[in-house]
């Protein structure tokens, strides 16, 4: 059977109820001892090289570089534990380890599946849902998780209950977007190769302008074939060194805008959103959490 992402966070989420971690950080070295792996740091790996795996007399070894900062090398340990158990091979040569520009879909999968380990859902989502949306909030989980800003803003994304998203964009395009449940919900979907937008805030922040504060934005500039309109708040950091440009972007009030139809005499009316009175929902491949609406 293929992975997709959907089964390669199924899998991961398998792996971390085995493993049990407890702590914050997560304890790297469980995982790696899970499957009976050693990591080993090397010094003679090239500044774009992360490491790699291999093994040797039924034994796993992972190799990470001992110049990278000390969480590259763990998300690096649990990138290649994800090679190990999806059984994907290797295509590390592709392009550098940061750039998301020609990354292959096992490389991605990887990631995916990396992020589930270093952030686990259960001890991750809690500290994330009582944060505030922004960018530093975002930061200090990722000291505290001791992870990159962009596992952890991908990841958080992912898991509060505000309508929000966590956007990647590379050399002026969008390369990777994570939306909460309640954005997917409202079918609120960011192209994946997208120019960033004009008017955007992020487009402006690339070309050199401040970051002081988010911006009201229209919410249609983002959102493909968004028809429900609203005003997003959007904070935005450039990353010079590798022209990748962090973006989040959320509705201030924490609602979606309801939908629209228009009626037979032309006029435009509000629709609330059927929650199929309690109802099951169809399997759609998306992963739902439990949890309540967020406070601000």
């Amino acid at each position: 059977m293929a992975i997709d992402e959907f089964r390669a966070v199924l899998k991961a989420r398998e792996f971390v109820r085995k493993v049990n971690p407890a702590t914050i950080p997560v304890p790297i070295e469980m995982y790696a001892r899970e499957l009976g792996a050693v990591i080993r740091p090397q010094t003679d790996l090239g500044p774009d090289e992360a490491g790699y795996c291999f093994k040797n007399n039924g034994k796993h070894f992972i190799c990470t570089n001992a110049n990278d900062k000390p969480e590259r090398q763990r998300f690096t340990v649990c990138h290649e534990i994800a090679h190990i158990v999806l059984g994907l091979p290797s295509q590390h040569g592709a392009s550098p380890w940061w750039s998301y520009a020609k990354k292959p879909l096992a490389e991605i999968l990887c990631d995916v599946f990396a992020a589930e380990l270093l952030l686990p859902y259960d001890l991750f989502q809690p500290q994330a849902e009582k944060s505030s949306i922004s960018l530093a909030a975002i930061d200090d989980l990722a000291e505290r998780f001791q992870a990159s800003a962009t596992a952890t803003g991908s990841r958080y994304a992912a898991v509060v209950s505000t309508p929000l998203a966590f956007v990647l964009s590379e050399q002026g395009k969008v390369r990777y977007a994570s939306r909460s449940n309640q954005l997917k919900d409202a079918y609120a979907w960011i192209p994946p190769r997208l120019d960033l937008p004009d008017g955007c805030f992020s487009k402006k922040v690339r070309s050199g302008a401040a970051c002081d504060s988010p911006e009201e934005v229209d919410a249609g500039i983002w959102f493909s074939d968004w028809e429900r309109g609203g005003i997003l708040l959007e904070e935005a950091r450039h990353l010079a060194p590798w022209d990748q440009t962090l973006t989040l972007l959320w509705f201030e009030d924490g609602e979606v805008p309801p939908q629209k139809f228009r009626d037979d005499r032309g006029e435009i009316h509000e629709k609330e959103d059927d929650d199929n009175d309690g109802l099951l929902q169809e399997l759609d491949g998306k992963l739902r959490w439990p949890g309540k609406r967020r406070r601000r």
